[in-house]
């Protein structure tokens, strides 16, 4: 009877954390010095922020990039795509030989998820994942890491040409 009372115990606060993991929380919150329509990516805070304007934002966890692999600047969006292939930048093949030339879409060992929004100047994405525990994290070669259900709300919200900025 203890062992049962503990179990029950125990699961209650597992799923009481789970309900308000704050990595796990997509929210809107005040924010404010950007155009809306704006995406702001706080690499530190390991957040996205997609502005609406009237000084509040949807917030999203994400995972970025490893200590010398972030970069910031100025972007835009310049693809939206829904279950994408993935070809290993040479980059990562370096570091991963053993990975194929290109991961079918909508496969499970794709790490790119359920969708890419391509960023314009070079191979960074804001994407889904294959691995869920390493959103929120530095986990990256440099693109943005979302769970697959927050990758599909911003790609509803998006369109090619959104502006994206990535700030420390």
């Amino acid at each position: 009877m203890r062992v049962c009372v503990a179990y029950r115990i125990a699961l209650a606060v597992l799923l009481a954390f789970l309900a308000v993991s704050p990595v796990r929380a997509r929210e809107t919150v005040r924010f404010e010095g950007y155009s809306a329509g704006t995406v702001v990516i706080k690499t530190g805070e390991r957040r996205l922020y997609y502005v609406l304007g009237d000084g509040r934002a949807v917030r999203y966890a994400v995972g970025v990039g490893r200590a010398g692999k972030q970069w910031f600047g100025r972007s835009y969006i310049n693809g939206k795509y829904l279950k994408p292939a993935w070809s290993p930048p040479d980059e990562v093949k370096r570091d991963n030989p053993r990975l194929p030339n290109v991961i079918a879409g909508g496969t499970p060992g794709n790490p790119m998820g359920a969708a890419a929004l391509t960023l314009s100047g070079g191979e960074y994405a804001i994407h889904g994942t294959n691995v869920p525990g390493s959103v929120g994290g530095f986990v990256s070669y440099g693109c943005f890491r979302m769970y697959n259900h927050d990758v599909i709300d911003l790609y509803g919200r998006v369109g090619v040409g959104t502006p994206v900025v990535v700030v420390q």
